[in-house]
């Protein structure tokens, strides 16, 4: 009897089913190794640096000054009789203002008027004594005595001519002083006192104050750091002034342009010590007296213009972890080269370059992220759009 053989033999299945698994691996590994794409040379953008032209001007806050000021303050004592103008009207030159009790100082003048006229009238008759009296010294009939009696006589006489006479004269100016006068034009602002009131010479509060705003000043700060810069790039030719080098523009609080334009008047001598700058002094018109006194503007001052600017795009510098600025360049064998910078400032969305750069020089503006340096790249010109650089704030 023939024995059959077991067609269901475990062994064979588990043969099988490992060759069925070691087919699938090794179709899988090679699709996944056919899907890997080859590494690829990185793209980047770059925009060829060429010198422009540009004007470079600075903005410093600061705050309007009236052109001329006066602090009305009585010249003599006395009491308020009439208070003469309009609180804020614009006043002009010489215009009364007060007017102080004047009847004491009348008096005065009359006293001294009086006084001298007696002196002088007693002066004939004084001196011809003397004359006499010398002319009698000769025939000794009169001493020595008399005749120094008489000279003295004359010259007390003469004494009191000239004493009253000085008093006659300050009588008339005290008497002026009642007048109380406006010394400049301009708007005057209110009343410290009223009519009624007892005013002193030369008392410490003001009577009123008059301020002449047309034309008007306005004084900046600037810090020494900037203008030891400005005066290095000067001397060094980096750059120029011209004919508006001294013209001024002022943006008001509410961020308007004032419509004319200023002129630089000073700068001043000492530094403040508390906040390390120096005040600059910029005179402008103001017939509207749309400037008052004590207003926070912003004043841009225009420094020169360089012609031989170097810009690049603010997206085409980056920053180490130190804070310094640096950009990628291409070189001539396609490689991304690290070129560290020195800034001056932002003028519209480039940065003014002030060492690090050469006319010519390929900087990288797109594709420089993880970009590594000394890494080979394909680089095509940068199509973004370029607009003019504007002038610096």
């Amino acid at each position: 009897m023939q024995c059959v053989k077991n067609q269901n033999n475990p062994v064979q299945w588990v043969l099988l089913f490992m060759a069925l698994l070691g087919g699938f691996l090794l179709s899988a590994c090679d699709s996944q190794n056919q899907a890997q794409p080859q590494h690829q040379m990185p793209h980047v953008a770059f925009v060829t640096i060429q010198p422009e032209k540009v004007t470079l001007s600075t903005k410093l806050p600061g705050r309007t000054a009236a052109y001329r000021v006066a602090e009305i303050r009585p010249q003599v004592n006395g009491l308020i009789q009439q208070c003469l103008f309009i609180e804020g009207a614009e006043i002009e030159t010489g215009k009364v203002l007060y007017q102080i009790e004047a009847a004491p100082f009348e008096t005065a003048l009359n006293t001294a008027k009086a006084a001298l006229e007696r002196a002088e009238a007693s002066l004939p008759s004084v001196r011809s004594r003397a004359e006499r009296y010398h002319d009698l010294l000769a025939t000794q009939v009169l001493s020595q005595q008399d005749y120094d009696d008489a000279t003295a006589a004359l010259n007390q006489v003469e004494a009191d001519i000239q004493y009253w006479k000085a008093a006659l004269q300050t009588a008339r100016i005290n008497l002026g002083y009642t007048k109380v006068t406006a010394p400049i034009s301009g708007r005057i602002g209110k009343s410290n006192v009223t009519v009624g009131a007892i005013v002193t010479a030369y008392q410490p509060t003001p009577m009123a104050t008059i301020q002449q705003l047309d034309p008007i000043y306005v004084d900046m700060q600037q810090s020494t750091t900037d203008l030891l810069r400005w005066r290095k790039h000067l001397q060094d030719g980096r750059l120029q002034q011209g004919a508006e080098h001294n013209k001024v523009k002022l943006i008001l609080e509410d961020a308007t342009e004032y419509p004319l334009e200023g002129m630089l008047q000073f700068s001043d001598v000492s530094v403040d010590p508390t906040t390390g700058s120096v005040t600059l002094r910029a005179l402008f018109p103001n017939p509207e007296g749309m400037l008052l006194p004590g207003m926070f503007v912003n004043a841009i001052i225009q420094e020169g213009f360089n012609d031989q600017a170097i810009l690049v795009p603010q997206q085409g510098v980056a920053r180490n972890p130190s804070g310094h600025p640096y950009a990628l360049v291409v070189d001539a064998e396609s490689k991304a080269i690290l070129r560290p910078l020195t800034l001056d400032r932002a003028i519209g969305n480039k940065w003014l370059v002030s060492d690090g750069l050469n006319a010519g020089d390929r900087v990288i503006v797109e594709g420089q992220l993880l970009l590594r340096p000394g890494t080979t790249v394909e680089a095509s010109p940068f199509q973004g759009d370029a607009k003019p650089p504007a002038a610096a704030k």
